[in-house]
């Protein structure tokens, strides 16, 4: 007979002491789908900027489900209804919601499988487990895929001031030492609460939305569209897309089975049966990094190059532009580089290349984040707010980007 405990209490940097609160949810922590995120860098590369952030999914999903757990009691203080089983899928969902990230995060989400997001693979994984778990999933598929018919179950998972967002933003920002995005979720979901099953704040937690959504804006430029680690981000994709490319030549490239599989094929979302789902589960961040070891000693200039760049942080140089690059600023470096080495323009491109990153704190469009005023009128935040910040913080920010070999590659 099996009598081991269950109820375990994780110890957290951010929280404190994190409750696992049933033997379902511990089963699901336990089984290797969800242990691969343990694997799986929450930032991608931006530990090349800020040594601190090695943390991982793992842990970023068990700070939601415990900011869940308040979420559930202070609502049900306020008088919302929630029944067992929505308490337990909720949990179930906040917690699931990440388990298809690939490796690095969102630098390989289309490098590896075809046009496929980490959410398509999430509920694929979700599936599986709910088959093995016996049906347990259901109601939490459901609320994930924002079919059930209380909105604000979903609201909770993904919307503008949801569970996920709560997590990573004060998590990333510990991480990183980046003291400008360290919001007070717990004061956020203190003030939570329900009208016309839309989820609300009270008015009293004005403030924090707004240092929330000015916490996010600050974040997202600081770190997660930081030149360097956007530099690298775009370097990863490359590596990949080579390595594809070489291998459809014929060239035998070492790597993990894991790796070697998604690198030999092309995969889309109707390719994903059970057997292409189990390589994916196996495939993390050690994959890629052992991978770009060995590929830096590969004949081909490109492959070798952008790996070597990678493993020893000598990267592009990056410059950032509130207009859009010029086809002739590309081609002076595309030129320069192809006269150098003596390669082609399609290998110099792996090297010489331009983008785009934009950034928009509130949507004004979708999921507003709404504001239960004294009264008990529901409002708008930049309307009940009036601070002009808040107006700015909605509009898109559209910057552009340029990366290209700084002396010698």
């Amino acid at each position: 007979m099996n009598t081991r405990n269950k109820l375990k209490i994780l110890n957290d940097p951010i929280y404190g002491f994190i409750t696992i609160p049933n033997a379902l949810i511990f089963d699901l922590i336990e089984h290797k789908y969800f242990q691969r995120l343990r694997r799986i860098s929450q930032m991608g590369m931006s530990y090349l900027v800020y040594p601190g952030a090695h943390h991982t999914r793992f842990h970023h999903a068990l700070g939601c489900m415990h900011l869940m757990q308040k979420a559930i009691q202070v609502l049900c203080f306020k008088g919302v209804e929630i029944s067992e089983d929505e308490k337990q899928a909720l949990l179930i969902a906040i917690l699931l919601h990440d388990i298809g990230h690939g490796p690095f995060s969102h630098a390989m989400e289309h490098s590896i499988v075809n046009s496929v997001t980490h959410e398509e693979i999430s509920l694929l994984l979700m599936e599986q487990l709910n088959k093995e778990f016996n049906g347990s999933l259901t109601l939490a598929i459901e609320i994930f895929k924002g079919n059930y018919p209380r909105k604000f179950m979903y609201q909770l998972i993904s919307g503008q001031i949801d569970m996920d967002r709560a997590d990573y933003l004060k998590r990333d920002s510990f991480y990183t030492g980046v003291a400008e995005g360290n919001i007070n979720s717990e004061r956020i979901i203190t003030m939570l609460s329900v009208v016309d099953d839309e989820l609300v704040i009270e008015e009293k937690g004005i403030y924090s939305v707004e240092k929330f959504l000015v916490a996010r804006r600050l974040m997202y430029w600081q770190v997660y569209l930081h030149k360097t680690s956007l530099a690298a981000e775009q370097l990863l994709i490359r590596v990949l897309k080579r390595a594809k490319e070489l291998t459809l030549q014929g060239t035998q490239l070492q790597a993990s089975a894991a790796l070697s599989f998604f690198i030999q094929n092309e995969i889309s979302i109707d390719d994903f049966n059970y057997d292409v789902l189990d390589r994916f589960a196996k495939l993390d961040d050690y994959d890629i990094v052992s991978a770009m070891k060995e590929w830096m000693s590969e004949n081909d200039f490109v492959l070798s190059n952008l790996c070597k760049m990678i493993i020893n942080r000598d990267l592009l140089k990056v410059k950032i532009k509130n207009k859009k690059i010029s086809s002739k600023k590309l081609q002076i470096e595309t030129q320069n580089l192809m006269n150098e080495y003596n390669i082609t323009a399609a290998e110099a491109a792996y090297f010489v290349f331009s983008g785009e990153i934009s950034n928009q704190a509130y949507k004004t469009t979708s999921q507003n984040i709404n504001i239960l005023l004294k009264s008990g009128k529901v409002q708008d935040v930049v309307k009940a707010s009036g601070q002009l910040n808040l107006k700015a913080l909605s509009k898109m920010v559209t910057k552009y980007y340029i990366c290209y070999p700084k002396d010698k590659l």
